[in-house]
């Protein structure tokens, strides 16, 4: 029996990836979409959706990115090159707008490449809007839907992971507590609606006070907390110093005369997660009654 190759012929003009034998790529396909959708069930990761869907749809046309944007953001395969020019396909399931997927490709595509490639998003929406909702419900359970920081559920989980890597590794680092002063009286004399501008400004001053290996979260209310993965106190004192600075710099800040106490410390093996907050919590105390707008260790 004589060996079968699938061999491509590449369209110069276009620079798409063609069966040489279309008659041998049609009787396969239905078996490519099965196995395709297999795989495709795999993961809830929209990333990962997206790297085992590119290696189908290579098969089919010649692109350089691929991504996916949805309300959830943009997600892309991995060294995804978006110099190209773009080729957007809506893809929508009764009415509902899951999001649109982008090829980047340096030739534009035929009717017949379009069409093929309707086939693989058939297959692919059904475990895109899984992955879709799973990380909307995650979104929800752990961020704060005012500002987008991490949420209190969150910070608990992030703190007792923090505490028995500690525990194991001998990796201490800090707490950090804060407030914002005289927040009530902008809520009770301007309305929640510009509370909700100061809060949210307040979250921006966090993130940009911040290292990439810290942690922030907002408890409710003008109540945050930053674990900051560091064992010294002058790390704090750096940051602490640094949120202060932007938030006598923030216009917005300044307009309604709101300022911030903090209150830090640092975890040690022995720590169990009350410990460690109630020290924190002692230092945002202390800091209060020196006058706020400072930050004091405990």
């Amino acid at each position: 029996m004589e060996n079968v190759h699938i061999l491509t012929q590449r369209v110069s003009a276009r620079g798409e990836f063609l069966p040489f034998s279309a008659e041998h790529y049609r009787k396969n396909e239905p078996a490519a979409l099965h196995s395709l959708l297999e795989k495709l069930q795999t993961t809830l990761n929209v990333e990962e959706l997206l790297t085992i869907y590119a290696n189908y749809a290579k098969q089919i046309i010649n692109f350089s990115g691929l991504q996916f944007q949805s309300s959830l953001g943009v997600a892309q395969i991995a060294s995804s090159d978006n110099s190209k020019p773009p080729y957007s396909f809506d893809l929508d399931i009764n009415n509902e707008h899951l999001g649109q997927l982008i090829y980047f490709c340096q030739y534009p595509l035929t009717g017949n490449i379009e069409k093929k490639l309707a086939g693989l998003h058939s297959v692919l929406i059904y475990p895109l809007r899984n992955a879709l909702m799973y990380n909307r419900v995650l979104k929800l359970a752990t961020k704060d839907a005012l500002t987008g920081l991490n949420n209190r559920s969150q910070f608990n989980d992030v703190l007792a992971q923090k505490l028995e890597r500690c525990r194991r590794h001998h990796r201490p680092f800090s707490l950090m507590l804060l407030d914002l002063d005289n927040f009530k009286q902008v809520n009770d004399n301007f309305g929640h609606k510009t509370g909700d501008d100061v809060l949210q400004e307040f979250s921006s001053v966090l993130c940009s006070s911040i290292r990439g290996t810290d942690c922030v979260f907002r408890f409710g209310g003008d109540e945050f907390a930053v674990l900051i993965d560091d064992p010294e106190f002058t790390t704090n004192k750096v940051i602490a110093q640094r949120v202060m600075r932007l938030v006598t710099e923030s216009n917005l800040m300044k307009q309604y005369e709101v300022t911030t106490s903090i209150g830090f410390t640092l975890a040690n093996s022995q720590d169990c997660e009350n410990e460690i907050f109630a020290r924190a919590d002692k230092g945002l105390y202390k800091a209060k009654a020196s006058g706020r707008n400072c930050a004091k260790a405990y």
